[in-house]
């Protein structure tokens, strides 16, 4: 069904249909201002002929006996039936063009069967033949020549299967750009870039991919040129930071020297998380498998070390595709958000839908729905003043976003029903069809 809704689908039936519709009320009109094609004008005239033929030799023979029992041969009067008019007429007309002035029926028999022809004999007995009378059927006969619903109906055919096959192909190669286009936009990874499209085919398709390749490589120029600037300004804030801590440690009175130094890191916190947010955007190791699991054991055990309040609740063998030190890093930077803002982490990895899920729950005060929209963007806080004491360049969530993101997976936000926020990782299994496409 996904196919009929394409731009290209659409276009092709409704000129199709458009097509179609105009050849059969052209034809239909013709048919009301002119009417069906008549018979020519010695229709009959053959069947006219063998019937004087046949009623002289009946003539000449008066012992020719009755037969009721057959039904061509001499009656005594026309067969019982509906006489059809229109019939009888023409049959009369060809008799007179041949000279004959024999009386003519052509009767409906009410046994059914084809029409009846009947030609008065000069001793008033009647000739009488079933069948042969198609020749004389013309405009108001009351029937149709045979074949002619099937041939209509097969002309109606043929006329539509050679307009859609004639609209399809040629809005096919009308709409080829519009499908290179479609074809670049579906396959654009992670990192946002257009791919690089062959440059080949007619005309309007080589145009179309050069139209493309040059907003792929402009697009790709000036993100690298952006995280070369922000990269660039992180490090060189380095040299600067060093010489003022530098010149802090010589401040003589403790309190001050210390809000200085403490000043002074949490710019380096900054300056270190938005190198390391740049790395993730532009890093292209290749990837390997990964247990999802053991990653998130290992956190876990790290950050208790650093006395923060965290559990594995629940493991299940999980492994996925992806660099090893971005996914610690993302799930380091989720687990330490949960423990730091959320009063204690509690973390759980399972499979679920093809997809291996690390679900981390903290009691913490949530984030307010309508900031829900901000959460990833880079040095977001919920509450600033709230959260001053707490260290960090609010960058931790916009890092794992992005490298969960170029994972081909997804982190999903939501405030628990009891209190506290639920962190929810999906990343697509080694393997499986998600995680093998480009």
């Amino acid at each position: 069904m996904k196919a009929f809704r394409s731009l290209r689908a659409q276009v092709a039936g409704l000129l199709a249909l458009a097509m179609l519709a105009v050849v059969l009320v052209a034809n239909g009109a013709l048919f009301f201002l002119f009417g069906p094609p008549g018979p020519p004008p010695d229709a009959g005239t053959d069947l006219a002929a063998r019937l004087v033929f046949t009623a002289g030799l009946a003539a000449r023979a008066p012992g020719l006996a009755e037969d009721a029992a057959r039904r061509n041969g001499v009656h005594a009067a026309p067969p019982p039936g509906r006489e059809d008019h229109e019939a009888t007429r023409r049959l009369a007309e060809a008799m007179a063009r041949i000279g004959a002035t024999n009386a003519v029926r052509v009767i409906q028999p009410d046994a059914g069967g084809p029409l009846a022809l009947a030609v008065a004999l000069p001793d008033g007995r009647w000739l009488v033949q079933h069948g042969g009378a198609m020749a004389l059927f013309g405009p108001g006969s009351g029937a149709a020549p045979p074949g002619f619903t099937l041939g209509i109906a097969t002309w109606i055919a043929l006329i539509a299967a050679g307009t859609t096959l004639a609209v399809v192909l040629a809005v096919r190669r009308l709409m080829k750009p519009l499908a290179l286009i479609e074809e670049a936009a579906a396959r654009i990874g992670p990192d946002g870039e257009p791919p690089m499209l062959p440059e080949e085919g007619p005309a309007e398709v080589r145009a179309a991919a050069v139209a493309i390749n040059r907003l792929s490589a402009r697009l790709k120029g000036a993100m690298d040129s952006r995280m070369r600037i922000v990269a660039g300004a992180a490090h060189d804030l380095r040299t600067p930071l060093t010489r003022m801590r530098l010149r802090a440690e010589f401040i003589a009175e403790d309190e001050e020297r210390a809000q200085w130094l403490s000043d002074l890191a949490e710019l380096d916190r900054i300056a270190d998380s938005a190198i390391r947010l740049v790395r993730e955007e532009v890093e292209g190791t290749p990837q390997e498998p990964v247990r999802l699991d053991d990653l998130a054991r290992a956190v876990v055990g790290e950050a208790c070390e650093m006395g923060l309040p965290v559990r594995l609740v629940a493991t299940e063998p999980a492994e996925v595709a992806g660099r090893p030190l971005s996914l610690k890093r993302a799930v380091r930077n989720l687990v330490v958000n949960a423990a730091t803002h959320g009063a204690g982490a509690r973390v759980a990895v399972q499979r679920a839908g093809g997809c291996a899920v690390l679900a981390i729950e903290d009691d913490g005060p949530g984030i307010p729905d309508a900031l829900m929209g901000q959460v990833f963007e880079p040095f977001f806080r919920v509450d600033p003043a709230r959260q001053a004491k707490i260290a960090g360049a609010g960058l931790g969530l916009a890092i794992a976003h992005e490298i969960i993101s170029r994972h081909r997976g997804r982190l999903i936000l939501a405030n628990r029903p009891g209190g506290g926020l639920l962190q929810r990782v999906e990343l697509p299994l080694a393997g499986t069809e998600a995680d093998e496409a480009p």
